[in-house]
């Protein structure tokens, strides 16, 4: 038998070693930003962020859930859910206690990740839907956009009043939050499938996407007003008003400075892409914490789904596809955020605070309704073009709850802890422990689901146009 030459085991073993860290090359990158922006705040700081410091705390929490997110991912399954445990571990175990001070730091960050998700919901839609194939099949667009999420919304309404006793109101907070979809979760199967040509001659991804659009664009304005009329210190009347107020403010700034952005500054700017993204992201900022100083924090949510959408369906009239380096500046930033987000959010659930019977009753206010809208779904797309497996994974592609729940679900919360309103802390409790667990229970599932059955239930086919 031939001997095999050392050096080329040794240069097989380099060049394998070498593959692994080129796939994950951005990773590291993003690890050792976050540990030169420690070294430099410590500098300048000392003490205060040293090694026994909240801020170090945070930052392993940061590393380990990325850790978990990517060891996860090896299974196949989304990494989001297992961010969230290790969130819930570091807490529960005692690793991390946040002061009342950094408490409120992290609240008032979670009014730029709540606008940096939004944004990275909003531009891959607009850069990438085909709006021309979405006319075609309109009324299935509206049909599936409406009644599976409402069955759904109003089925979470009813378990969480009559079995966790939330107040109608705060019902209906929790019902818009939860009905939201995961576009994340979804547009990335999607894209992954339609690189196997599975279904996409029936137009089946652009069915999807567009449905999911809508349901987040309507889920995140809902509970934006929702939210604003449960905190409004205002007279009934301006209570009423403060919704439809917010409405009109975001959509108007929204839509402006999408506009803005369109064409600010000019194509052949040298700076174009930095210069856009910066506009579009401060922009997003200003309204999100000038409506709060204003008393309408739903301004900032529609303000970013009106200006994302805006300015990214008119980049894609420029020619700018779904892969255009200010969709990617955001989602590099969403990447650095990502195990933050999901792990503050597990930080938040106290397991010591709830019983067996309150976990039972909120996992029923997820699944059954989530169950109704699944079967809802499958029977508003029954009398359509779409065979019945199809049909069937439409159905499923609305299992994965992510990335809206993450951003918005201690929204509530931060809201009630600075009035320190005990009802209210109570309630924004329960909003969170369900968004957590929907996340945790859907998007491994969802994710799943969605890649096991796509090359199984959908047709194979390569179409005349593949624009998703």
């Amino acid at each position: 038998m031939e001997k095999l030459d050392p050096t080329t085991k040794n240069s097989e073993f380099v060049r394998k070693c070498r593959t692994r860290l080129d796939d994950k090359s951005d990773v590291i990158a993003l690890i050792l930003i976050l540990l030169f922006c420690w070294a430099i705040t410590y500098s300048i700081l000392g003490d205060r962020v040293g090694l026994g410091s909240q801020t170090v705390s945070l930052i392993i929490l940061f590393l380990a859930s990325k850790i978990a997110g990517y060891l996860i991912s090896l299974l196949k399954i989304t990494p989001m859910a297992a961010m969230v445990v290790m969130g819930v571990l570091f807490k529960n175990i005692g690793f991390i206690q946040l002061d009342s001070n950094f408490t409120q730091f992290i609240a008032i960050l979670r009014v730029v990740y709540c606008q940096l998700a939004i944004m990275n919901i909003m531009l891959p839609t607009g850069l990438g839907l085909d709006f021309s194939s979405v006319k075609k099949m309109i009324w299935m667009v509206l049909n599936l956009a409406a009644l599976p999420v409402l069955a759904e919304a109003v089925g979470i309404i009813l378990f969480s009043h009559f079995l966790l006793e939330l107040p109608w109101i705060w019902a209906i907070l929790l019902g818009s939050l939860i009905a939201g979809v995961s576009l994340s979760v979804i547009v990335s199967c999607l894209f992954q499938l339609k690189d196997l040509a599975d279904g996409v001659n029936k137009g089946l991804h652009i069915l999807v996407v567009a449905v999911s659009t809508i349901n987040c664009i309507v889920c995140i304005a809902i509970f934006g007003i929702i939210l604003g009329i449960i905190f409004s210190t205002d007279n009934l009347t301006m209570a009423i008003l403060h919704g439809p107020i917010a409405l009109i403010i975001g959509f108007t700034y929204g839509g402006s400075l999408g506009m803005i952005c369109r064409y600010l500054p000019c194509a052949n700017e040298q700076y174009l892409v930095p210069l856009r993204s910066l506009l579009l992201g401060l922009g997003c900022l200003t309204g999100a914490y000038g409506g709060q100083a204003l008393g309408y924090g739903a301004v900032g949510p529609l303000g970013c789904i009106t200006a994302g959408f805006v300015a990214s369906t008119g980049w894609r009239k420029q020619g700018w596809g779904s892969s255009h380096p200010i969709r990617l500046n955001f989602a590099l930033l969403w990447r650095f955020f990502e195990p933050i987000v999901f792990g503050l959010l597990g930080m938040e659930i106290d397991l010591s605070i709830l019983n067996g019977r309150t976990i039972i009753f909120c996992i029923m206010t997820i699944i059954i309704p989530l169950l109704l809208r699944v079967v809802v779904s499958f029977l508003s797309t029954y009398s359509s073009n779409f065979n019945l497996k199809e049909n069937v994974f439409i159905a499923i592609c609305w299992i994965p709850k992510t990335t809206l729940q993450a951003a918005l679900g201690a929204v509530a919360l931060d809201k009630a802890r600075a009035l320190n309103d005990e009802a209210m802390i109570h309630h924004a409790t329960i909003v969170l422990v369900i968004s957590v667990l929907s996340i945790v229970l859907t998007s491994p599932i969802g994710g799943v689901l969605i890649m096991q059955l796509g090359p199984k239930f959908l047709h194979r086919t390569i179409p005349e146009d593949t624009n998703l």
